[in-house]
């Protein structure tokens, strides 16, 4: 198997495995039921992260035999299998947010054991920095971090899905050529997502579940570990930040929202970007379709960025990461906005 046939393989393991998760989600009462903070109408499966990691995992070991991999392999194994195991108990008995914290910083440090680490950083107009007893907690908060950030933008159908596959293949273009492996099982990644996602559009047959999301998070984390914070021609932390930019817009938002209104930061709500934009009157595929280019352009402005200098590559992402944050209630779209974007389920389907 030629390795760039790896991503092809990843999506038809998972196009063929969601099915099956889809029907033992169901035997072993793993739904996600209505209720007032969430958007979907009737009982989802969830499960549909086992197969991807299924998927993933399957198509990375062939890749590991054809061009060899070193120990770091295993830490992503150990540690994504970990935070899989996390992801089922959540999605079949559930789990407070203290236990689920717990079992995600025992993946991280799997990872540290595995020499995946964060060890210097280069900030903007300043040479590199190394970061000697500070390795260990920013590498624990950045995969911490990114894994819950793209478990909070899994509200809506499609949505982690779509970001997660957009953000690893920015990883593959911002690599290739650099890391051999890193590159390949980016794509294979994304691969497997995209394998998922024909199921999980809206609107969706299946969810991702806890099971999902949070292995989507810590693989994209690793990754970014890997390759692109290894790379001193990645001249600053921004270029990873950017990646993630969109989970990472609406994670800080969160937790300013809810700090700003004295509430516990990890009490949910409805006022993230996504029920902002079904608020304005898109419906959720529109609302989808909004994210996704928003993520591309996260995505392209991470790689500009890396392929420019100056401070007009700057304002790129903040330009559109103040968009994010001045988003309204109130109007609502025009109607040739909907048509631009297509049809889908209207929001005032949505409780």
């Amino acid at each position: 198997m030629h390795l760039y046939l790896a991503p092809a393989v990843a999506f038809g393991l998972a196009l063929l495995l969601t099915p099956f998760m889809k029907r033992l989600a169901a035997a072993v009462g793993a739904v996600d039921h209505p209720n007032a903070r969430k958007i979907h109408r009737k009982a989802t499966p969830l499960l549909g992260g086992a197969a991807v990691f299924a998927a993933f995992w399957a198509t990375a070991a062939v890749v590991v035999l054809i061009a060899g991999g070193g120990e770091q392999l295993w830490g992503l194994f150990w540690g994504s299998s970990l935070i899989l195991l996390l992801g089922l108990y959540d999605d079949i008995k559930g789990l407070g947010y203290k236990v689920k914290f717990a079992g995600q910083f025992a993946a991280a440090f799997i990872l540290l054991f595995y020499n995946i680490k964060i060890e210097f950083i280069t900030l903007p107009f300043q040479d590199i920095v190394f970061l000697g007893a500070f390795m260990v907690p920013l590498t624990l908060v950045w995969i911490v971090g990114i894994t819950n950030a793209v478990n909070l933008i899994d509200g809506v159908d499609g949505l982690a899905t779509g970001v997660s596959a957009i953000a690893a293949v920015v990883m593959f273009a911002l690599t290739w050529g650099e890391f051999p492996l890193v590159p390949v099982l980016a794509l294979v990644l994304a691969g497997a997502a995209l394998g998922f996602l024909p199921h999980n559009f809206p609107p969706a047959r299946i969810f991702l579940g806890d099971t999902g999301s949070l292995f989507l998070g810590f693989m994209l984390a690793g990754f970014s570990i890997m390759g692109v914070a290894k790379q001193a021609t990645f001249t600053t932390l921004i270029i990873p930040v950017l990646i993630f930019g969109l989970p990472i817009t609406d994670t800080f938002y969160a937790i300013w929202r809810r700090i700003r209104s004295r509430r516990p930061i990890f009490q949910a709500d409805k006022a993230h970007i996504h029920h902002r934009l079904l608020d304005l009157g898109f419906s959720t595929r529109q609302t989808v379709m909004f994210l996704y280019s928003g993520s591309v352009y996260f995505g392209v402005s991470a790689i500009a960025f890396d392929r420019s200098s100056g401070l007009v590559a700057y304002f790129i992402p903040i330009i559109f990461i103040i968009f994010l944050l001045g988003l309204k209630l109130k109007p609502r779209p025009p109607e040739g906005l909907n048509t631009f974007l297509g049809t889908g389920e209207r929001k005032e389907n949505i409780p």
